[in-house]
């Protein structure tokens, strides 16, 4: 990507934080926006310092203003764990709503092109297999995900509207189950909680009966495709995520596995409205974008199991 002014919302997060890294290592000057509501500072903390890095604390649901030229705008604030969104339902479907409308005000502002980050979860419980950017989705309005779900489904309307009434350069990608270093080990998804668990010697909990499947991509992957994304004309919405589908028992056996750990898997009630099935066609990011995954799983896995332990090992072992 050439050297341009890029504003990165939510970009303390887990996903943020490693745009923000790859966008100062391709040369751009990074204006890392957060409010810290599941972001964290010491997720930028190395990139403090650095001249063309600057971190603003700031809530997009209220007065948003970036002085001087933009070329990009990405949009990726959002809770995007469950326990997250269901421990603030009201704050996600504002960031949602109010915080893309104003993101892409800034954009329009600017002239500046804005990529939203969308989801996997816009296709609910999918009765369509894999899931094409054709398909509609089978979302329940008023269920317990529908915070997340349904403030995304709008922030795609939003965007869209911005893009043929007000001549936004905008593009949306859909993210499937990106993972990686610097996701939090409490933050409820599958992957940390595997980990956590596995490190622990703990009883490495899947939902239902475990059939239940999910594709899961390592954060580099979706990076490239992301910025790959923002780069082109190309206004999606496009999916982004790797092809490869696994079983959440089979995830639960190769992370115990890769780990070295003992851990007996436990089954417990699976949540409501959780997905049965999730994969995503990505014919259209190779057609459109030449994107394709190349990290696989157990190499994407490997390298999150060491962070994990060199980083939360000593603090997140239970004191024998």
């Amino acid at each position: 990507m050439k050297a341009q002014r890029v504003v990165v919302t939510g970009g303390a997060g887990f996903l943020g934080s490693h745009l923000c890294e790859r966008l100062l290592a391709e040369g751009a000057s990074v204006i890392c926006m957060d409010n810290f509501l599941t972001g964290s500072p010491a997720n930028v903390e190395h990139l403090m310092g650095r001249p063309r890095f600057r971190l603003i604390e700031c809530d997009l649901t209220g007065f948003v203003h970036v002085p001087g030229q933009v070329d990009l705008v990405l949009h990726f604030a959002s809770a995007a764990s469950p326990t997250d969104y269901l421990r603030h339902p009201i704050a996600t479907l504002k960031v949602g709503s109010i915080g893309t409308l104003h993101a892409l005000g800034l954009a329009r502002e600017k002239r500046a092109r804005f990529l939203l980050a969308s989801t996997s979860e816009v296709y609910g419980d999918p009765l369509e297999h894999p899931q094409r950017e054709t398909y509609w989705g089978n979302v329940n309005p008023v269920g317990p995900r529908s915070v997340y779900d349904e403030a995304k489904r709008f922030a795609e309307s939003l965007t869209t509207a911005y893009r043929n009434s007000h001549r936004v350069d905008t593009a949306i990608v859909r993210i499937f189950n990106t993972y990686g270093p610097r996701m939090r080990p409490h933050d409820g998804r599958a992957i940390p909680t595997f980990i956590r668990q596995a490190i622990n010697g703990e009883p490495i909990t899947v939902t239902g009966d475990g059939s239940q499947t999910r594709s899961i991509c390592y954060v580099d992957d979706t990076v490239d495709g992301v910025l790959t994304l923002a780069a082109s004309g190309f206004e999606g919405p496009v999916n982004i995520g790797n092809p490869s589908e696994l079983t959440m028992v089979r995830l639960a056996t190769i992370i115990r596995d890769l780990a070295g750990s003992s851990s007996p898997i436990a089954f417990v009630d699976r949540p409501v409205d959780d997905p049965a099935v999730r994969r995503p066609d990505t014919s259209l990011a190779y057609t459109r974008l030449g994107w394709r995954p190349e990290i696989d799983v157990t190499t994407g896995l490997r390298r999150t199991i060491s962070w994990f332990e060199r980083e939360l090992l000593a603090t997140d072992r239970p004191a024998s």
